[in-house]
């Protein structure tokens, strides 16, 4: 596991477990789900900008939904167009409490979906932005720990704690539980060799205090005597 982290591009049997990207193309993925978040961004803002807080004529068609009071406040954008990061201007709703901030300019609509109260974001139109917003949040927030994944950079430093905060103990406890085996294999050993001992010296005593037969020779000596 040591050698992997200090080494992930060299061969190893964790290659067949974690199939890993190499860097360049995990920072294109993140180049992408920046793009894609900044996209997402710049459709909503543009629809606030050039529809909601538009005071379309009623011959505008369909831009036009009786929009009125308050512009409502774009979302920043956390990146400029080349992918850098991007500050939040004053007045600016962020990924955090744009729901909150844009339901305030939410209409009541009649059948045909106009406006019939103050407000510039119908019902629908509130929801759809909050949908474009909430995939550019997801991908925001969470992007770059998906490219860590895939490069297993994630892997990486999980592995590095671990060999850093507990492999010590590891290490540590793994020798004393190895001491406790040999031990313990001693110990069955030893208590084997003295029960063969034992076995045998039993066998012995018991040979021993067997009654001996009599031989041929004493039973004709025997014989001999009845004679006489």
């Amino acid at each position: 596991m040591d050698d992997w982290v200090r080494n992930p591009t060299a061969s190893s049997a964790l290659d067949d477990i974690l199939p890993c990207v190499d860097n360049a193309t995990a920072q294109q993925t993140l180049y992408e789900s920046k793009d894609v978040t900044f996209q997402l961004v710049s459709v909503a803002n543009q629809f606030i900008t050039n529809i909601s807080n538009f005071n379309a004529p009623p011959e505008a068609g369909p831009i036009f939904f009786n929009q009125s009071g308050p512009l409502v406040p774009i979302i920043c954008n956390p990146f400029h167009s080349d992918m850098t990061d991007r500050q939040c201007a004053n007045g600016e709703v962020n990924f955090g409490n744009s729901r909150q901030e844009w339901n305030e300019y939410v209409c009541q609509v009649s059948a045909s979906g106009v406006c019939t109260t103050v407000g510039r974001l119908t019902p629908t139109y509130y929801d759809q932005l909050m949908a474009t917003v909430n995939m550019g949040s997801v991908l925001y927030n969470y992007g770059p720990f998906l490219v860590e994944l895939v490069d297993c950079t994630f892997v990486r430093k999980t592995f590095r704690n671990i060999s850093v905060d507990h492999c010590s103990g590891l290490r540590s406890n793994s020798r004393l539980i190895i001491i406790g085996l040999v031990w313990a294999s001693a110990s069955v050993m030893i208590s084997l060799v003295f029960w063969v001992f034992y076995t045998r010296v039993k066998q012995r005593r018991g040979y021993a205090k067997q009654p001996k037969a009599p031989s041929q020779q004493d039973h004709f000596s025997g014989e001999r005597n009845i004679v006489h």
